[in-house]
Formats: structure tokens, sequence, C-alpha cells
């Protein structure tokens, strides 16, 4: 079978929640006719994931990006921040965006989170901080990240938009390092249309992110800094707090989904599927594939494109990597050099979709279109590049 264009299975499909729910906080919210300015479901949903994440402060932002960028300036960054290339570009934009160099850091190939081990020989006296990005929901290594900064004088602040409902040696993300942000675009398995958030345990920067994040205004027709507008909206903010009353329920589907395509495409020649470890807390909502093409018959780029033609809108993360995106390829055209496990993954590494738009039967449709795509390409069909 295949799926056609009016019912495709995309990655990042949102999840809802009760819509009836959202639907009542949007009425009340036009009744009271407070829309933005850290209003009622705002300031709800920030002591939601305050008491959820178990984090003293969180500050809701009107999407992600915005709030790496209050971040990076409320921790007075400069010079240059250690990054992985292997991440999504408004991890590095954020940086580029205020004339911080991000330092591009490789992988460790087994996580796919930023590599301790390398990211020690890339501080330089114009270093100010380390950024580590929690892929697939997978903690980095924490400690070790900690342990370096603390060496070096360093802000460590990660990106954590994969990683909500996640933890890490036990403990929720949200609170390592001097901060972390929080992604709630629509793609999130928990989303407010658009958003994110940004936690701290520390009061002093808790209060100049708030800041920073309405213009820099201390008090009335009080001004002490330069910011910006990120908050979030009344009705982002009523979606987010509908989504979280669901995350059990959505956990639940993408794990069940990640299993079943455990079971069906583990035993195909040449994919693997990344799996969580069940010590920890997870969200599951990447269903992560790693192809070796000489061993499957296929490469990663032809079969994502056959599975596109049947209407499995697979995406290939993070190609080609942000060190060969624009401005970056052009600034530090060597880059790849020093990333030779970033430069793997970007020609292997796939995912499918997951989450409550698909029911089992979708999952094993996927599976099997799968197989037959790779049978097809070992037995000679269908194997002309895109």
């Amino acid at each position: 079978m295949s799926f056609n264009q009016g019912n495709s299975l995309f990655v990042g499909t949102p999840n809802i929640g009760n819509q009836d729910v959202f639907l009542s906080r949007t009425v009340d919210a036009l009744k009271r006719r407070w829309l933005s300015n850290n209003g009622k479901y705002a300031q709800e949903f920030e002591a939601a994931v305050s008491k959820f994440l178990g984090v003293k402060h969180c500050i809701a932002m009107c999407n992600a990006t915005v709030g790496l960028e209050i971040a990076i300036r409320s921790l007075g960054l400069s010079g240059e921040v250690i990054v992985p290339s292997f991440t999504f570009i408004a991890t590095a934009h954020a940086l580029q965006w205020q004339e911080i160099t991000p330092v591009f850091c490789d992988i460790d190939p087994v996580t796919h989170n930023i590599d301790p081990a390398k990211v020690e020989a890339l501080i330089t006296p114009r270093t100010t901080a380390i950024m580590g990005v929690h892929l697939w929901g997978r903690g980095c290594d924490v400690e070790a990240l900690q342990r370096i900064a603390d060496k070096h004088g360093l802000k460590l602040l990660f990106d954590a938009a994969h990683a909500f409902g996640c933890s890490h040696n036990g403990q929720m993300t949200g609170g390592f390092g001097n901060v972390e942000v929080f992604s709630f675009h629509a793609t999130k398995f928990i989303n407010s249309f658009e958003g994110g958030m940004v936690t701290t345990n520390d009061d002093e920067l808790a209060l100049r992110l708030r800041r920073v994040t309405n213009f820099g205004f201390s008090g009335y027709d009080q001004v002490d800094c330069i910011g910006t507008n990120g908050k979030m909206n009344e009705i982002s903010a009523a979606m987010g707090l509908t989504n979280l009353e669901s995350i059990d329920e959505f956990i639940a589907i993408n794990r069940a989904h990640h299993r079943r395509y455990q079971e069906l495409l583990d035993g195909l020649p040449g994919l693997s599927v990344m799996p969580y470890g069940e010590a920890e807390r997870g969200n599951y909502q990447y269903v992560v594939i790693e192809i070796e093409s000489d061993i499957a018959g296929i490469s990663r780029d032809l079969l994502v494109s056959r599975l596109h033609e049947q209407g499995v809108i697979a995406r290939r993360y993070f190609y080609p990597g942000c060190h060969r995106m624009e401005p970056y390829r052009t600034l530090y055209p060597l880059a790849g050099n020093h990333l030779p496990e970033t430069e793997r993954l970007t020609q292997r590494l796939f995912c499918l979709p997951t989450g409550s738009a698909l029911t089992e039967n979708d999952v094993e449709s996927v599976c099997h279109i799968i197989g037959n795509i790779m049978s097809e390409a070992r037995n000679g069909a269908g194997t002309r590049e895109p």
C-alpha cells in the first residue's frame, strides 16, 4: 500500500490534546480581553512546567529560537561558543545573530550528542560558553561538560528542544547548566502552536531573562537594559497547558509506535532503530533510523525519496550539518575536516513519522513499504538516485 497526498504521514504532525478544553480556555481569554503580556494562562503554563520539571524558574517564550537568543544575551556571552554542528540550524543562528562565533564540535557516534572529549581542544581565550544539545531527548554528558566549564570559567547552556519530559541520571532535564531552552513548536510532541520555555535555578539570571523578554522593563515606565519582545501569547499558553495535561497519553503512544518500529525494522539488513534507555524517562518523539547503505543495498537519500513517493514523509536529520549551511559554509569552509562523526551521520540518518496522528496499522504499513523498497533495491529495481 501507499499513502496518497491527502493522507500522507509526516514527521512532526502536531498532537492536539483535548480540543474542548483548549477552546474553553481560548473563549475565556477572549472574554477577559487579555491576550498577551504575562496573562493568566502564560503564568499557569510556567507554573505547571516548573512543577513538572522541578525547576525554580520557567519563562515562557514566543518560540525557542528567541528563547536561545535571550538566554545567550542574559548570560552575557560573547566571542566564541562551542556547539555541535549536528543540530537544527537555529542553535547556531542564535549565536551568529548576536555576532558570536559558533565553534563546531564533533559528536559522540552512539549518543549523537556533543562529545566532551573533543570540547577542551576547541577552547580559546575568546571562548565564553559551551552549548550542548540533548538530541532525541537523550541527555548530554552533563557532568563532563560541567567539569570542563568549571575548569575554564565558562558558562554552560543547553538547547533542550527535543528533551521535554526526559531525564538524565534520574533528574528531569531543565535544571542543568546555567540555563536550558525547550521548544513547544507545533512539530514537538508537546506544543503551544509556536512557543518555547527557558528554565533555570538561578534567581538572578531568571530576573534578567524576564527583563530581556519584555523589552528590558524592570517596572512601570522603567527600562534597565536592552531587551526584545519574547513573550508567549495567551492562546499559545492555553494550547501548551492543554497539551501538557495529555503528556502521559502522548508519551504512551510514542513509546508504542517506537517499539513496533523496532520489532518490524530491526530485522532488515543495514537498518537500525535508535534505542531509548528504559532506565531514564523519555518522550520517544523521534524514530531515528541509521542505514548502512552497503548492507541495505540502497542509500539513505534514495530510500527517503522512495518513501516520499509512497506518502511517507520521512526526514533527513540533520542534513547536511550546520557547518555546510550558510553563512557557516563560507565562513568556515574547512570545518568538516574536524567533524568526521557529524559528516558520517548526516549521510546515514533519517526519522520516521510517529505521534497521535498515526495508528498501529499506519506504523505497520510504513514498515511494509520500507521492506518492499529495500527488497526491490536488492533485486536491482528502482535503484536510480533521485
